[in-house]
């Protein structure tokens, strides 16, 4: 298997030392995704932009995460799995909603369990809905506006997701304790 580094702000490539140095100062460690993506610059680019982008669209932090965890979970991410895991316990999310999404469950509250729903069903057809998928999003209250955000949340994962499986990145320490086995643990 080839082998992708593991970049530092020493030896990444100059167009990716300034996206590694100011996580390095935000975060307190460089992620190993960014790391790993730093072999391919336009890559870190991209993906922090479309993470930035998708940060101001109108879903919540909470339905955010729903959608880049069931993402992750359903593509087998043990890296963005834990991370996500991290990121939903700070924007506020239920214990037992962040148990049920790691798991590959349906979700006690019924409006995520909507948005979970429809992510998998966009992310198993490939966009290929079936007729009334987004009749039932906006049944639950969502918006035709937030259905497609759901698009974009699924295309930041599978960037991050397909870069992790290619380049096999590993866990941080930093990120041990949310560490995922996968949905049958």
């Amino acid at each position: 298997m080839t082998e992708f580094p593991l970049h530092d702000t020493h030896t990444a490539p100059e167009a990716a030392k300034p996206q590694l140095e100011g996580t390095q100062q935000t975060m307190g460690f460089i992620p190993n995704i960014f790391a790993k993506m730093a072999e391919a610059p336009a890559v870190l680019e991209g993906y922090a932009s479309i993470s930035g982008i998708f940060d101001k669209t109108s879903l919540s932090p909470v339905e955010r995460e729903v959608v880049l965890l069931t993402t992750s979970v359903e593509h087998e991410c043990h890296f963005c799995v834990a991370a996500h895991t991290g990121r939903a316990k700070k924007a506020g999310m239920e214990e037992s909603v962040l148990e049920a999404l790691r798991a590959g469950h349906e979700l006690p509250d019924s409006r995520l369990e909507a948005l979970r729903a429809y992510t998998l069903e966009v992310v198993r057809n490939r966009g290929w809905l079936a007729n009334d998928a987004v009749d039932r999003l906006l049944d639950a209250g969502y918006t035709r506006e937030q259905a497609l955000e759901v698009v974009l949340g699924v295309t930041m994962k599978v960037l991050s997701n397909y870069t992790n499986h290619i380049t096999g990145t590993p866990l941080n320490e930093q990120l041990s304790s949310l560490k995922w086995e996968g949905k049958a643990a």
